[in-house]
């Protein structure tokens, strides 16, 4: 049986210490978001940062990058990448849902097959372990970069909760 070793679940760049670092944002959001409904209706981006920043580009919309309206859809996105990572993509299958993770994953690979025709020339097929190492890196670097975001959105909602019910700006 493979053991992990101390060592490097204790180093903080591990990919164990940013999942858990993830799912352990997520958690402390879900418990500390009592009423996710409240959440509906209120913008991703605090109402003067997006005046500033759209002044700023010139640009009449605000920045919506991960495309969701509100926090709440926000919040549900979350969730769900955490349940994911939890329960792995096999329960959204069973319960025929789609999730975003399982969704990239498709895409993923329906672009990897259209990279992969064999020639027409009959030639033999490029031997596919070439280049894993370099796959592996790769994917693990945006890995890293997207649980960090994905940490730092966790955190920044559950701070963005506290503040609208704390100083009462949901009676809107």
């Amino acid at each position: 049986m493979m053991q992990i070793s101390s060592d490097s679940a204790s180093n903080k760049h591990s990919l164990i210490n940013v999942m858990h670092r993830f799912i352990a944002a997520a958690n402390n959001m879900d418990e500390t978001i009592m009423v996710p409904s409240l959440l509906r209706d209120v913008p991703l981006e605090e109402q003067g940062a997006n005046e500033v920043e759209a002044n700023n580009n010139n640009n009449p919309e605000p920045p919506c990058p991960n495309k969701q309206r509100d926090m709440y859809e926000h919040y549900l996105l979350l969730k769900s990448i955490k349940n994911d990572m939890e329960w792995g993509l096999l329960k959204k299958e069973m319960s025929s849902g789609a999730s975003f993770l399982e969704m990239a994953v498709k895409q993923e690979e329906e672009q990897q097959q259209q990279q992969q025709q064999p020639p027409v020339t009959g030639d033999l097929l490029p031997d596919d372990n070439s280049d894993l190492e370099y796959q592996f890196h790769y994917h693990l670097r945006g890995l890293f970069g997207v649980l960090s975001k994905l940490t730092m959105q966790a955190d920044h909602l559950t701070n963005r909760y506290k503040r609208e019910i704390g100083g009462g700006n949901f009676m809107r």
